[in-house]
């Protein structure tokens, strides 16, 4: 089965594979407890909205993004909700659904 291409926002990628990539290489650019900074919040924020779950993950409302310590030692995006409370997600899931 061919590739098929993927946009997320303003970004477009050959394959979902090669979406994958952007976002573990942008979440190894952060140590744990680093808050995302903006730019990369924004590309958070598109990929987060193909969650198979985003609204329950948005919830009230996306403040901004962390990193933080996940599973098994790992670590991962966080979502810093407006009403102070916190849900991790997976770009990985979002992006293969």
């Amino acid at each position: 089965m061919p590739a098929k291409p993927i946009s997320i926002g303003s970004l477009h990628f050959n394959k979902k594979g090669d979406a994958v990539e952007h976002f573990k290489a942008m979440l190894n650019r952060y140590d744990v407890g680093d808050k995302v900074n903006a730019v990369d919040g924004h590309e958070l924020r598109s990929v987060l909205a193909l969650h198979p779950d985003a609204a329950e993950k948005i919830g009230c409302g996306v403040k901004d993004f962390s990193v933080r310590s996940a599973d098994y030692g790992t670590k991962c995006f966080w979502i810093n909700r407006s009403d102070g409370t916190t849900e991790k997600f997976s770009c990985s899931t979002c992006i293969r659904g």
